[in-house]
């Protein structure tokens, strides 16, 4: 019995690792949105980090267009970017959990 238990706190404990080691991995994906017309593009990082904001200057002489730019173009951005990071820490968990009774939350 406590083998087993033993077994599942290793198993736990190489899953959490190798969340770690995704999640740095992660840092260095780059997600690339922009808007329809190319006036505004934006890249993250898989983790939802800015990386980068190029802004053509014809926006910078309307603010309230300018804005309303960054609030759509960053959405999208954001949930590509969370699309992609949920994708791959969920693999890491599907692929490294033990099948435990009750534990399929990370299913």
């Amino acid at each position: 019995m406590f083998g087993d238990m033993m077994g599942m706190m290793g198993k736990i404990k190489e899953t959490q690792q190798k969340i770690e080691e995704t999640k740095k991995r992660l840092d260095t994906v780059l997600v690339d949105e922009q808007s329809n017309d190319g006036l505004l593009k934006v890249t993250l990082t898989a983790n939802r980090q800015v990386k980068t904001i190029a802004i053509d200057d014809s926006l910078l002489e309307d603010k309230e267009q300018l804005e309303d730019y960054l609030v759509i173009v960053m959405n999208k951005a954001i949930e590509k970017a969370t699309a992609v990071n949920e994708a791959e820490l969920s693999a890491v968990t599907k692929e490294s959990m033990p099948n435990i009774p009750g534990m399929d939350m990370f299913s």
